[in-house]
């Protein structure tokens, strides 16, 4: 058997090319994603700022749930908070009280000078030696308004001792550089201000972001049970350094996850749709091999020894090519600010193997299923099965389709009550690959009805197109073959784009029809120059708005602060029940939206978790319907703003504004609910897609190229070249046009189910990027049905009709 498979390989290179091409880059790809998600469970986070304090002490960063279950059973959750966490100040003395030397606390707050690395935090200078800064030049800050800048800040900024220089933060001010340090830290620029000049920036009296010092971890540990302090040592200190960077480790989690699954599901429909083909291309061999005793078991084993064999040279390679592709990833998700540049990917041996591994379990599995029913059929009818195609679907085939049918039907109807972006995505993904697998095991029966309305026309061209409509209706299975990948490429294509368009499009639209203020600064305007600005001629109201995450339970809402005077001037929410002028620091309005999520309405409390941790319980005084535009909740700006980060936010300007203001534009304001991670997604999902795409290639190739002797039989009966060129130009156009109608219907029922649940309307579908999707499909099948015909005619006639299959 081995010696019979290995001699096929060998004289069906490119019968074999398709289906390696399909595996090799199946692997790649589940590679890839397998690398993500092993580097968000895995991923560590090296210590900057924190590197010279062996023990560090933070806040906690997580929102914990614990359940008792059945037999009880307890189940503990945590989920990331969206800002950072801060400690009282008296915390340092529990940890001096147990026994730790150099303990120094140290308060971070955002402050930037002029352009330059990616973050930038002001300090106190006691907090210096946690990394340690030592000065290059100067002496230490000792007045109110002098800093010590780091040395790469003070490279880019052409700044040295005695410069003086402005410092945006929460309270902008001039000030005078005292000192440079030696060292700089990567991406993230540190300023250094006075001990007393820091805390009162921070804005968090009596607080501190962290504390430093050299002891036990389990006696500091100790000391502090019954806090919210967390104690952290060796390479948790980057985690308890860069909370953001613990975030972006927790969303490649969910990411590498949705992306590795939504890869594999694809990989495995692309590869039994090319091993589909193959085996239908050699059904006179096979029918021969039954002709002459080989049994059905004999007939599977020989195929499915061939896909090992495959798959085996396949799937190292691929996956090996993964590994490339995943610090390709990186460096894009990086470009984008989705991923920290000191979260370094992990790469083990255990994404290769498994990618490699899952390349040759498809790869078997799907010659199997392929070969399923010509090995089964009785060798006296071998021959007649093997040039006449079976007039209908087989009973298991009908069946199948048939349920799968309803899996995505079901899958539908819960994608229209799905009201996250993050519950709907992937399923968004899974319901447009339900229909893709529907439509390819129904799509004998698809195609056939196809071209019964297709040949109509066709048959009103002479010659190439009648000899399109005859070839077309005699074909049903193998133009159900060419037609799944295109139809899944182009499905896949128009639901990633539009699902983000369709969002945000609402949201565009929401923000915009809800700012009524004429004029909006942004995106970081201090409280200090929003007062100026109120007191300015010509300005009626002002509306400060500040934004952040919170969690109810354990879910992620997005949420504004505004202030509330003059709010009716500036901002309508669509108030649907209750009144937004009731809204205060005790207080908060929810989006329809959220309201039917968390079943609250005006009167109940809502008990939530804000973004630095603190626990709060709020009365509803409001149900709005632009959830989208503005976030799903809103509460008052200075119970918001002092729990952020970075309190400076946006500024709406009813009236005529001051010159000099940095402005934007309305729908700015939505850009935070509108799918933030839009880029992300693209480059993701965007491999998936061209996947499909090659695929597509794949497909029509194999499908060109086997049909050589037909071509040649062609031109023996008369048929011009140019002639063949329009027959294969008219079948092109008739699998481009059910494709494209296919993956339409696919991509509009889908996307109609997610714009219900996530926007109330429709799917916004722009029509020149859908036609741009379809001619997109359209340019890969002329150029993969081109030029395998034109290789094929290049023999002679009588040497093609004369050639060994």
């Amino acid at each position: 058997m081995l010696e019979i498979v290995l001699s096929t390989v060998r004289h069906r290179k490119a019968g074999f090319a398709g289906a390696f091409v399909a595996l090799l880059c199946a692997a790649a790809l589940v590679c890839a994603c397998g690398i993500l998600l092993d580097t968000g469970l895995r991923g560590s986070v090296a210590p900057q700022r924190y590197a010279g304090a062996p023990v560090v002490v933070t806040g906690d960063q997580f929102v914990h749930q614990t359940k008792i279950k059945k037999k009880g059973k307890v189940k503990h959750k945590a989920k990331a908070i969206a800002e950072r966490a801060w400690l009282p100040a008296s915390a340092a003395d529990r940890v001096r009280a147990a026994g730790a030397r150099d303990v120094v606390t140290e308060v971070a707050f955002p402050a930037e000078i002029g352009s330059g690395a990616d973050e930038s935090w002001g300090h106190g200078w006691e907090s210096a030696a946690l990394t340690p800064f030592t000065l290059r030049e100067g002496r230490a800050p000792a007045a109110r308004d002098e800093i010590v800048v780091d040395a790469a800040t003070a490279r880019a900024n052409g700044l040295r001792v005695g410069s003086r220089v402005r410092v945006a933060s929460a309270e902008p001010g001039a000030y005078r550089v005292s000192g440079v340090t030696r060292q700089a830290l990567k991406g993230q620029a540190a300023i250094f201000f006075s001990t007393a000049e820091a805390r009162r920036l921070a804005g968090h009296p009596g607080m501190v972001t962290a504390i430093g010092a050299t002891g036990s971890k389990a006696a500091i540990a100790g000391a502090l049970r019954g806090t919210r302090a967390t104690v952290h040592t060796g390479a948790d200190r980057g985690r308890a350094e860069f909370p953001g960077a613990e975030r972006s480790r927790i969303k490649l989690i969910s990411m590498g996850g949705a992306l590795g699954g939504t890869a594999l599901l694809v990989a495995v429909l692309v590869v039994s749709g090319t091993f589909a083909l193959s085996v239908q291309q050699r059904q006179r061999e096979i029918a021969l091999l039954r002709a002459v005793a080989a049994t059905p078991r004999q007939v599977r084993r020989m195929l499915g020894q061939e896909a090992l064999l495959i798959g085996l040279v396949a799937g190292p390679l691929g996956a090996a090519a993964g590994v490339p592709l995943a610090f390709w990833l990186r460096d894009r998700f990086r470009g984008l600010g989705a991923l920290p540049a000191n979260l370094d990917l992990v790469v083990s041996p255990f994404p290769p193997v498994a990618a490699g591994t899952a390349a040759i379990v498809a790869a078997v599995a799907a010659a199997r299923v392929a070969a399923r029913r010509t090995a089964r059929i009785r060798p006296v009818e071998a021959l007649g099965d093997a040039a006449l195609t079976p007039p209908r679907l087989g009973a298991v085939r009908t069946i199948a389709g048939l349920l799968v049918l309803a899996g995505a039907v079901v899958l539908t109807v819960v994608l229209a009550g799905l009201h996250t972006e993050a519950a709907a995505s992937p399923v968004t993904m899974l319901a447009a690959i339900v229909w893709t697998v529907a439509a390819a095991l129904l799509g004998p029966v698809v195609a056939r009805a196809a071209v019964a309305v297709l040949g109509v026309p066709l048959r009103a061209f002479p010659v190439g197109g009648h000899l399109a409509a005859a070839n077309l209706g005699a074909g049903a299975r193998r133009l159900a073959s060419v037609i799944t990948p295109l139809t899944l490429m182009t499905g896949l294509t128009a639901t990633i784009l539009f699902a983000q368009t369709t969002t945000g499009h609402a949201a565009v639209r929401q923000a915009t029809e809800g700012t009524l203020a004429a004029h909006v600064a942004g995106p970081k305007i201090p409280h200090g120059t929003a007062e100026e600005i109120r007191r300015a001629p010509g300005v009626t109201a002002v509306t400060e708005v500040v934004r952040s995450t919170v969690r109810v339970g354990l879910q992620n809402y997005g949420v504004q602060g505004v202030t509330t005077a003059g709010l009716g001037a500036t901002m309508d929410l669509d108030v649907r029940r209750g009144d937004i002028k009731d809204l205060n620091a005790s207080s908060i309005a929810v989006s329809t939206t959220a309201a039917s999520r968390l079943h609250v309405g005006p009167g109940d409390t809502l008990r939530l978790t804000l973004g630095d941790g603190t626990p709060a319980a709020l009365k509803v005084v409001a149900v709005y319907g632009r959830g989208l535009g503005f976030g799903d909740l809103t509460t008052d700006h200075d119970l918001l703003a002092a729990h952020v980060d970075d309190p400076r936010g946006a500024v709406l300007i009813a009236g005529t504004p001051p010159k000099g203001l940095p402005t934007v534009s309305a729908a700015t304001l939505a850009q935070d609910t509108a799918s933030a991670n839009a880029e992300v997604n693209y480059i993701a999902m965007g491999l998936i897609i061209a996947f499909t795409a090659i695929a597509v290639v794949n497909t029509l190739a194999m499908s060109t190229a086997d049909r050589a002797r037909e071509l040649a039989v062609l031109r023996l009966a008369g048929t011009t070249r140019r002639q063949i060129m329009r027959m294969l130009g008219w079948e092109t156009l008739a699998v481009v046009l059910i494709a494209g109608l296919l993956g339409t219907g696919i991509a509009l029922a889908t996307l109609t189910a997610f714009a219900r649940g996530m926007t109330g309307g429709g799917p916004s579908v722009p029509p020149l990027a859908h036609l741009g999707v379809i001619a997109w499909g359209a340019l890969l099948a002329a150029v993969a049905t081109a030029l395998p015909a034109r290789l094929a005619m290049r023999a002679r006639p009588a040497d093609a009709v004369g050639a060994r299959e």
